[in-house]
């Protein structure tokens, strides 16, 4: 929350943020998917974190949680790639923005917002993302403690807030 509005007045919540310890590889998976099991088509999900975070097995849980088609691996050669619905009949766009180096002009020519329509899109490397491409977002940001204990911030953005999706992470 804004700490500049004077007291009494309302403020606006803007995100919402848990804090999920992840331990484990099996945990990064089991977060991903709790996230696909809740996703539904115009979806976007972003990624965030240091590479070897485990934004990759993050998006796979996020495919197991959905039901898609096929192995989930790193889009990093090819930028973009689709994987099919399965039994939810809900579609995932699995995106790394890590090799568009900042050339936004260059994730116009993806349709992410097209996507956006048939589809839940995960972008790893995305956290500049989410205005550009949707108000209404999910953000996770895979780090390492001091303590070298892994955590994921699951921030809940836009309808994701107003619709109270973002529990039990």
């Amino acid at each position: 929350m804004c700490g500049d509005a004077p007291v009494g007045e309302a403020e606006e919540v803007v995100a919402a943020v848990t804090v999920v310890e992840v331990p484990l590889v099996e945990d990064t998976l089991a977060l991903g998917r709790r996230i696909g099991a809740v996703l539904r088509a115009g979806d976007l999900v972003l990624l965030s974190g240091p590479l070897g975070a485990g934004k990759t097995v993050l998006a796979r849980g996020i495919g197991a949680g959905l039901g898609v088609v096929g192995r989930v691996s790193s889009p990093t050669f090819i930028i973009a790639r689709e994987h099919r619905a399965g039994a939810r009949g809900v579609a995932m766009v699995h995106v790394d923005a890590y090799r568009l180096g900042g050339r936004l002009d260059e994730l116009d020519d993806l349709d992410l917002d097209t996507e956006l329509v048939d589809a839940a899109v995960v972008v790893e490397w995305g956290e500049d993302l989410g205005e550009r491409l949707s108000s209404d977002y999910l953000l996770v940001r895979l780090e390492r403690r001091l303590d070298d204990t892994r955590v994921a911030r699951v921030e809940a953005h836009g309808s994701w807030l107003r619709e109270s999706r973002a529990v039990h992470w």
